[in-house]
């Protein structure tokens, strides 16, 4: 299709003016593609349930490629020693020394996966509601990524691979920490290591928490969460610290598919809903003006 044309006075037509880069930046403006609705709580308890089923369903259901998710692993492991950073080994040893510490990150990556992620969707809803469906996008478009990531990279744990010196603390020390370890390990896919969804999650907390958090302590507390995940899961043998970058390739995935959704990052959204008026008013200013031709003869 041509460009579209208007009818000036002396009859003669004209391209009409096409959106030009920001004078100020020399930037393309990115459209704000969608406005922020208000959250309502049953959907959005009913949405976390459904997901959360959903995540489990497909992440379990993935057939468990042992010799494939061994394979993986190996090449893992072979490619850290050549960069000179496979310190999973030495740092999971250590830790398994001091009984008290690896108990306490047992029971770390069994429980605030789940339980510090959750509280920040609430705190979300009830203080950001402007921010909080943009933001939840990200956090379920990582997940869905990560699934796409165990089925087609089935990856055996640090723990689980053979002829390595790997320490199960879960085994060793009889604790609950990991679904894929001692009794529960039937009720879930013990190859699905990458990428690492404690890692994603964790660095989503971590960044909402130090952009929309205003005591300095908490927003400190935002970025030493990602960090103290990352070390949990590589001393308790679940994961290698690459699991943990493909965590935050899919992320970043994440908030751009936010970014194009939105027009803009779910931080930078407005804090509250706007109201309908003024949506209505906003439209109503985004709208061109009318091109009013004049009266033949």
């Amino acid at each position: 299709m041509g460009d579209p044309t208007v009818t000036t006075l002396d009859g003669r037509a004209e391209a009409a003016a096409q959106p030009v880069a920001d004078e100020t930046t020399g930037r393309w403006p990115l459209p704000r593609r969608r406005t922020p609705r208000r959250p309502r709580l049953w959907f959005e308890i009913l949405l976390i349930a459904v997901s959360y089923w959903t995540y489990s369903l497909i992440r379990n259901a993935v057939p468990e490629q042992r010799s494939e998710a061994l394979r993986n692993a190996d090449w893992i492991w072979q490619l850290e020693q050549q960069l000179g950073l496979a310190f999973e080994e030495s740092v999971n040893h250590a830790v398994n020394s001091v009984t008290w510490l690896v108990v306490g990150m047992n029971y770390y990556y069994a429980t605030l996966h789940f339980v510090v992620t959750l509280g920040v969707l609430v705190w979300l809803y009830r203080s950001h509601p402007g921010r909080y469906a943009a933001t939840r996008l990200v956090l379920f478009t990582t997940t869905g990524i990560a699934l796409v990531g165990y089925y087609l990279y089935p990856l055996a744990p640090p723990r689980l691979m053979n002829g390595q010196d790997f320490v199960d603390t879960v085994m060793v020390h009889q604790t609950w920490g990991s679904m894929a370890s001692g009794d529960l390990k039937n009720m879930s896919n013990q190859y699905a290591a990458m990428p690492s969804m404690h890692i994603g999650w964790s660095v989503w907390c971590g960044l909402t928490i130090f952009a929309l958090a205003t005591v300095p302590w908490v927003r400190v507390l935002g970025l030493v969460y990602p960090a103290a995940t990352l070390v949990v899961i590589v001393a308790t043998a679940n994961h290698f610290w690459l699991d943990a970058v493909g965590g935050v390739i899919c992320l970043a995935v994440g908030y751009g598919i936010a970014l194009a959704w939105y027009g803009r990052q779910p931080y930078a959204l407005p804090r509250r809903v706007p109201e309908p008026e003024e949506r209505a008013r906003e439209a109503e200013e985004r709208a061109p003006e009318p091109i009013v031709l004049p009266k033949q003869g």
